[in-house]
């Protein structure tokens, strides 16, 4: 339950953001921010985290990694933003499609895992639906293949440091929140001029730090019960509810090439999936079969 609402919440994010279409991106970003840092001090200190923050900041090597992973996170957070109030929803549900597969090309090129003979099959997928949608229309789908790579690198970079996800996000806003803060002071618009704004966008405002840390407390407990091979057949949830909502709520145009490509992506997953499960069960087999 926990993962299914981790990952419900993420996909239906653009109803949130669609509610401040009229600020700026940059502007939502940093309202996503502030509103983050502060729900993140009460739950760390609620849940005892502090000693995991101090030794995370006490680790030079840990501050430079977690920089630069807060760095590619906010840029992450910015685009996908972007693309939902200009609305590019079925770009940004493509990128979450690739997600999954894009880690797994680059945990063969940076951490020297091994790819399996259909994980190889689904990642040439991937690539000939991206390849017709750059043909079909001309154009390189940057959206998606941006929140796909920042996000893939975000993870890759997360998973060279002993940190846990907590105090790792709230180490990460709270480099981004000195910006944040700079840019509110100088270059924020009326809208948030929160004395003056009316209560019910004020909420909207407030409720950026819940939107963000929400989904991710379900994520983390559903990542303590749950195999984590598991919890990864969740994670099409979101872009699946993005894609529905961009083609039936916000009207989107769903245009042939496109289609094909998801059609090459859907099939990509199925193919990942369903190999990741038989090799799953063949681990725990062995694991089984094996005496201690």
């Amino acid at each position: 339950m926990c993962a299914i609402a981790a990952y419900t919440m993420w996909g239906i994010a653009p109803m949130y953001f669609k509610q401040l279409q009229m600020m700026p991106a940059m502007e939502v970003l940093m309202h996503r921010v502030v509103w983050s840092a502060v729900i993140l001090i009460g739950l760390i200190a609620g849940m005892r985290q502090w000693p995991k923050v101090v030794a995370a900041v006490c680790s030079r090597r840990v501050m430079l990694v977690l920089f630069a992973a807060g760095i590619l996170l906010g840029a992450n957070w910015l685009l996908f933003i972007w693309a939902i109030n200009n609305d590019h929803i079925l770009d940004a549900s493509l990128g979450y499609y690739i997600n999954p597969l894009l880690n797994v090309f680059l945990g063969r090129l940076f951490l020297g895992e091994r790819l399996r003979l259909f994980q190889k099959v689904a990642v040439v997928l991937a690539v000939i639906g991206v390849s017709i949608l750059i043909l079909s229309y001309g154009q390189f789908p940057w959206i998606a293949l941006v929140l796909a790579g920042s996000f893939s690198v975000y993870g890759l970079l997360r998973k060279q440091v002993a940190v846990d996800s907590l105090p790792g996000l709230f180490i990460e806003t709270l480099m981004m929140l000195p910006l944040a803060l700079g840019y509110w002071v100088f270059f924020a618009s009326s809208y948030s001029a929160m004395p003056d704004n009316p209560l019910s966008l004020n909420l909207w405002l407030l409720a950026a730090g819940v939107v963000t840390t929400a989904p991710l407390l379900c994520f983390t407990a559903a990542a303590r019960r749950i195999m984590y091979s598991t919890l990864g057949f969740f994670q099409y949830i979101g872009p699946t509810l993005m894609f529905f909502l961009a083609v039936f709520l916000y009207d989107e145009p769903l245009q042939e090439a496109r289609l094909v490509t998801f059609g090459f992506v859907w099939a990509a997953l199925v193919i990942f999936s369903v190999d990741s499960l038989r090799a799953y069960r063949q681990q725990r087999r062995l694991r089984y079969a094996t005496p201690e």
